[in-house]
C-alpha cells in the first residue's frame, strides 16, 4: 500500500519546525516513523504535511538533571536502553525496554515518538505514568509542561495541542534502595501487551510505597490508584496482595478481542500485580 499524497519538510531549527506545524492544522510530525509510516500505508492518517525533524538541532541525546532523565525527541528507543548511566539512575527503563517490538524497531523509533502515538497497550507511556513523569511541548505560545496523568486521554490521543511538538519526555530518577519490575503477558515476545504492569517499591520510613501502573487493559495506560492505596492501608501482606489483585480486576475495560475476553484480562491483570510487587519489593530489600 502506498500513502495518500503530502508535502514533505524537513527544518533545521526547532522555530521554523513550530512554524510549519502552526501553519498547517493537518500536518503531523514524524520522528522515528516506526509507527507513523504504517498507519500513512494503511490510510489511517493522512496529513497535507509532513514535518520531519530528525535535523533539527537540540532534539538529540538525553541527560539526568534536576532528578530527571531528560529524553529528548530523537532519541531511539535502542540509545535509552543501551545507556548505563540511564540504568543505574531508573533500571525500570531497561527492564521495559526489552519488551518494547524488536531490535530493530528499537533501532529507528523513538521514545518520545511512542509517548505521542499513545497506543493504549504500549509500554513507554505506562512507564512515564508510573514513575510520574512529564512531556515538554514546544509551539509559538512557548513552552509548557504535561503530567503523564494529564497527557494520555485515550487510546492514541493525548492532551497536545495541534500547533505542539513535544520535544521532551522526563522521566523522575528512582529514589536510592528503590525496587522495580514490569511484568508483561503477550501472545509473541515483542507483540503489544494483552496485559502489562510496572510497579516500583519505595521506603518512607518504615513503610513501603507502591506505584503501580498497567497498560493492555483499559482505552489509555492507568495508575492502578486502588491497588496502591489498598497496600499503603495494609502494608505487604498476604492479605493485601490478595485484596489488591481482586481490586486490579476492576480497572480491566477493554472488551472481548481475537486476543482474550475481558475475564482473561481480569485474571491476568490480577496475577502480575502480585508477580510485579513482589519481584520490586524484592528489589529493594
Amino acid at each position: 500500500m502506498k500513502p495518500p499524497p503530502f508535502e514533505y519538510c524537513a527544518p533545521r531549527s526547532l522555530k521554523d519546525a513550530v512554524d510549519l506545524l502552526a501553519a498547517d492544522p493537518s500536518a503531523m510530525v514524524l520522528a522515528g516513523g516506526q509507527s507513523l509510516i504504517p498507519a500513512l500505508n494503511m490510510r489511517f492518517a493522512a496529513p497535507s504535511r509532513l514535518i520531519d525533524i530528525q535535523h533539527v538541532e537540540g532534539l538529540k541525546g538525553t541527560a539526568i538533571e534536576g532528578g530527571n532523565i531528560i529524553v529528548r525527541a530523537m532519541t531511539r528507543h535502542r540509545e535509552l536502553e543501551l545507556n548505563d548511566e540511564v540504568f543505574r539512575a531508573n533500571p525500570l527503563i531497561r527492564e521495559t525496554m526489552a519488551h518494547v517490538a524488536h531490535v530493530p524497531i528499537r533501532n529507528r523509533g523513538t521514545v518520545v515518538g511512542s509517548l505521542c502515538h499513545a497506543d493504549a497497550a504500549a509500554e513507554m507511556p505506562s512507564i512515564l505514568l508510573v514513575t510520574d513523569g512529564s512531556v515538554i511541548t514546544e509551539s509559538p505560545r512557548g513552552r509548557r509542561e504535561i503530567p503523564a496523568a494529564d497527557f494520555f486521554q485515550f487510546h492514541m490521543t493525548t492532551s497536545r495541542e495541534p500547533d505542539e511538538i513535544v520535544v521532551e519526555a522526563h522521566f523522575p530518577v528512582l529514589p536510592q534502595g528503590a525496587g522495580w519490575a514490569f511484568e508483561e503477558f503477550t501472545r509473541r515476545h515483542g507483540d503489544y501487551a494483552i496485559a502489562a504492569v510496572a510497579a516500583i517499591v519505595t521506603r518512607a520510613g518504615s513503610t513501603d510505597v507502591v506505584s503501580l501502573s498497567a497498560c493492555g487493559v483499559a482505552s489509555r495506560p492507568i495508575r492502578l490508584t486502588a491497588c496502591e492505596q489498598i497496600f499503603a492501608a495494609q502494608g505487604l501482606t498476604d492479605a493485601s496482595f490478595k485484596a489488591a489483585s481482586e481490586a486490579a480486576k476492576e480497572y480491566v475495560t477493554a472488551p472481548d478481542d481475537i486476543h482474550a475476553t475481558n475475564d482473561y484480562r481480569r485474571d491476568l491483570l490480577a496475577s502480575l500485580v502480585v508477580r510485579a510487587v513482589e519481584k520490586a519489593l524484592t528489589r529493594s530489600r
